[in-house]
């Protein structure tokens, strides 16, 4: 099995458990396996042979290691809300330097309509029950809304497997946080983690793979 494969394997089940966990317990389960996936995705990206150069693998490192820790903030009995927000935050700026390695930002114009728009109807849904956390809400909505926009530039511009597998991560990326907004700030549903959790290590995974394929 190919080294990819066995992370990717590994990552799989990690989540699984980590799902079964949230529904039926250990919460132990939940603190052991959730960061634990990030984990294997981020070795997968720090061993894999980078296509795309140095800086492109460097900077998803740092997206995954932040990843990692807003994982673990996000995951803690008490709240913490707000320093996971920034932890993830910080790993959408790391996937915007990957994603303009080569590429200037701003090359699909056309884009930024349709995902702003998109944005705003989000946000406009959340507004409500935000609170006191409209201005920190809105500023990783902007991140992520760039984010997205520059993986879809970056794959416009190169038009590969690798730069079409990181497209599609960012976009899944963008889904599972509207989900995990919408379940926290707007309406609680029962099967909101399993959404959740599928679409980020999904979204995670793609944008580790990326960095190893052409």
């Amino acid at each position: 099995m190919p080294a990819s494969s066995a992370f990717l394997a590994a990552a799989a089940l990690s989540v699984g458990l980590q799902l079964r966990a949230e529904y039926r317990g250990p919460r132990w389960q939940v603190y052991l396996f959730k960061p634990s996936t990030t984990a294997l995705l981020l070795l997968l990206a720090v061993l894999s042979t980078s296509a795309h150069g140095a800086r492109y693998q460097q900077a998803v490192v740092v997206g995954l290691a932040c990843s990692l820790v807003g994982d673990v903030l996000l995951m803690l009995p008490r709240d913490r809300f707000v320093a996971g927000l920034a932890s993830f935050l910080l790993a959408h700026v790391a996937y915007i330097v990957a994603f303009s390695a080569g590429v200037p930002l701003g090359t699909a114009p056309a884009l930024l309509l349709p995902l702003a728009a998109m944005a705003a109807l989000l946000l406009r849904l959340l507004w409500p029950g935000l609170g006191k956390l409209r201005l920190p809400v809105l500023l990783y909505s902007a991140a992520i809304l760039l984010m997205v926009w520059q993986a879809w530039g970056w794959h416009r511009t190169l038009g590969t497997p690798g730069s079409r597998l990181a497209a599609l991560g960012a976009a899944l990326f963008m889904a599972s946080d509207a989900v995990l907004a919408l379940n926290r700030f707007r309406r609680p549903f029962a099967g909101a983690q399993a959404v959740i959790m599928l679409t980020y290590v999904a979204a995670q995974a793609l944008i580790a793979l990326s960095v190893g394929t052409d």
